[in-house]
């Protein structure tokens, strides 16, 4: 019987302990996870907000590990893995044998070196549950709370907080909120309705100084016009670094990210890496088709990923959806579209012919065109629709034998 080990019980490590379990029924599986319970990132806002409690975060059957037959070993830290021994060492001295091996250990957040922010108390990132319950204790005294980023980790926080009629302030580098997801229009459009709300912004500006008296807690940080911003608490959502400390002083090959082929696999035989780890596309679906990717190869079962498109993100606060597919820059020569009306805003780039991007704010039924068509950069040329009414049907066509066929190239 096959051993595998999975170290991460998130979106890649769940789909493929699920795959090899459908494989291969009598082999181990082992699962590693620093956190005791399973749960959605994109959900941690609702725990924070008190909208949901702990079981609610759980994305598989409480029976889960239980059904399949899989060992978890919960609230462990893989410190080391040894390619050659394939032996994967955790925090409390045990080593684990392996044949077969999966890193799906996702990400940590990035604390900038700003002086004390690092060793403060009161300053936390917003990652995983254990992070979100540190967070939500320590809110329960905290008045005045300062969310540095403004991407959608940072504007989910200031929305839990705002639900708990804290007084909250976002700070942002940039000159608008969710920068990388938006333009200036839309993003002015959630900024009025969080304000709407309570929350106050500082765009444009960063921190430079803080101070801390004794208790270890920042009360106050001076940014780089010389205003002063009290606080209680503060949460950074600035960005994020692969958790690849378990691979240091090991022959599996990281260039920041962990390196993996086609199918999966590391450098080093054997040994598989899936999810934010490996820096192929940071979304949940993606991770699910990476770890099942993973699983199907570590089973004998060749199978390449063929998805490496992870430029999506949508997003609903205060009843507000908006859709954005692609970076959204335009670069010279690009034809820039956009549409408005009172219940919709929609932007597109066009290169060649091809669409590159696309936001759309308001409703975002029968979208999923949109993906397919960018993804695979699908020429519009011959296409009469314009590019915000595109379906599938626009791409039907027959052959010689009266057949409906795509006709996507």
């Amino acid at each position: 019987m096959m051993t595998h080990v999975i170290i991460g019980a998130g979106a890649a490590g769940i789909s493929a302990a699920k795959t090899i379990r459908k494989l291969e029924p009598e082999a181990d599986i082992i699962m590693v996870s620093v956190d005791d319970q399973v749960h959605s990132r994109c959900m941690l806002h609702k725990y924070l907000s008190h909208e949901r409690d702990e079981a609610a975060l759980s994305f598989v059957p409480e029976d889960f590990f239980n059904t399949l037959g899989i060992k978890w070993l919960k609230n462990k830290e893989a410190l080391h893995i040894d390619p050659i021994k394939q032996t994967v060492l955790l925090d409390d001295g045990t080593e684990l044998n392996f044949d077969r091996l999966l890193i799906a250990t996702g990400a940590h957040s990035v604390i900038p070196p700003v002086v004390n922010l690092r060793e403060a108390k009161n300053v936390f990132g917003l990652r995983n549950l254990s992070d979100a319950r540190k967070i939500r204790k320590f809110a329960q005294s905290a008045d005045k709370i300062l969310v540095l980023g403004s991407g959608l980790v940072g504007m989910d926080a200031a929305y839990a907080f705002l639900e708990q009629k804290k007084d909250v302030t976002v700070l942002e580098l940039a000159d608008r909120i969710l920068p990388k997801q938006l333009d200036e229009k839309a993003g002015k459009a959630y900024q009025k309705l969080f304000a709407q709300h309570g929350c106050k912004f500082v765009l444009g500006r960063k921190v430079v100084l803080t101070t801390m008296p004794e208790n270890d807690q920042i009360n106050s940080v001076m940014l780089d016009d010389g205003t002063i911003l009290e606080c209680d608490m503060i949460v950074v959502a600035a960005g994020v670094r692969p958790a690849t400390d378990c691979t240091e002083n090991s022959e599996i090959a990281v260039d920041r990210f962990i390196k993996v082929n086609d199918c999966m696999e590391t450098s080093c035989k054997n040994i598989y890496a899936a999810g934010d780890v490996n820096g192929i596309a940071a979304i949940w679906p993606n991770a699910m088709k990476q770890g099942y990717t993973a699983a199907c190869n570590m089973c004998g079962v060749p199978t390449s990923y063929e998805d490496p498109y992870g430029m999506k993100n949508t997003m609903n606060f205060y009843g507000l959806t908006t859709l954005s597919l692609g970076d959204g820059i335009a670069r010279d020569g690009d034809q820039i579209l956009s549409q408005e009306d009172s219940g919709c805003y929609k932007r597109a780039i066009l290169r060649d012919g091809r669409l590159q991007s696309i936001m759309i704010q308001g409703p975002i039924d029968y979208t999923g065109i949109y993906q397919y068509v960018i993804k695979n950069q699908i020429s519009l040329d011959a296409v009469k629709t314009d590019v915000f009414h595109l379906s599938f049907a626009d791409f039907y066509g027959t052959d010689s034998r009266g057949q409906y066929r795509y006709t996507m190239n």
